[in-house]
């Protein structure tokens, strides 16, 4: 949640600097409309969570604590699973709560798409196999 907040915040201040470089005399701060910033949180979230389980199988959060998400093979999640596991991660969030009672540990994510999260401290994103 930091690193798409951070990078929307990013935009938005970039957005600003442009306004104030194209006219410094009429300069007010852009007032964001809350239909595009929650397409836009949704969008980020999204192509964040999914260009990082499908290229490293981690997110930051997923880095500091050691964990990867992998097929229950133990192999890397390819771009559609990925894509798939973002958007139920995304919009149906509570089904990550199953992994306190599933005695794997597994969300309903998991289970749905046939992936786990596993305890992973090796830095080398080529130590899972593709």
């Amino acid at each position: 949640m930091g690193v798409v907040l951070a990078l929307l915040g990013g935009c938005y201040l970039g957005m600003t600097f442009v306004r104030l470089l194209f006219s410094p005399q009429n300069f007010t701060f852009p007032t964001p409309a809350v239909l595009l910033s929650v397409t836009a949180w949704l969008v980020a979230s999204l192509v964040y969570l999914t260009v990082c389980w499908a290229t490293t199988g981690r997110t930051v959060g997923s880095l500091a604590m050691g964990l990867r998400v992998t097929t229950t093979r133990g192999r890397r999640v390819r771009w559609p699973v990925a894509a798939l596991r973002a958007l139920l991660c995304v919009f149906f969030a509570v089904g990550l709560g199953w992994a306190a009672v599933d005695p794997r540990r597994r969300s309903i994510q998991d289970i749905l798409l046939r992936t786990e999260v596993v305890y992973d401290w090796r830095s080398d994103p080529d130590a899972v196999t593709a």
